[in-house]
């Protein structure tokens, strides 16, 4: 990723974690700043996330890792990422209509994980979200 396109992506993440503070209370932007410096490999996947409709957003901060925890906070989702089915078995068995992607498949390619079953439902904040997780180490 180049540097330009990089600091772009930055800027946006910035505003929108200055917008929805309520997201990732406790949590400082120069501690996602620093991560996100310290590890440009995620640059990859945010931007992934970003040019496919989402709006990735720090939901918090691992107790344990430490580590800053992104999720796609798209009020819907992504037109590129709907009708789909779960995973490639599901994908791969459909007789008719199916799509060209699954979910699984989609956030490999992006390099981040999906929110389990729990943490879509578990806690009011999750309920905001979409189907997208990333982690920064």
């Amino acid at each position: 990723m180049s540097k330009q396109r990089a600091d772009a992506l930055r800027a946006t993440l910035k505003a929108r974690f200055e917008e929805h503070m309520s997201r990732h209370r406790g949590v400082e932007w120069q501690k996602v700043l620093a991560r996100l410096l310290g590890h440009p490999e995620k640059m990859k996947s945010l931007q992934s996330m970003e040019d496919s409709g989402g709006e990735p957003d720090v939901i918090g901060q691992d107790k344990k890792t430490n580590e800053i925890v992104f999720c796609d906070c798209a009020a819907e989702s992504p037109t590129g990422r709907r009708s789909v089915c779960y995973d490639r078995a599901a994908r791969e068995s459909r007789k008719e209509g199916r799509p060209e992607h699954s979910a699984t498949e989609m956030a490999t390619a992006m390099g981040i994980g999906l929110l389990t079953e729990a943490e879509y439902q578990g806690s009011a904040e999750a309920r905001m979200l979409r189907h997208q997780d990333l982690q920064l180490g």
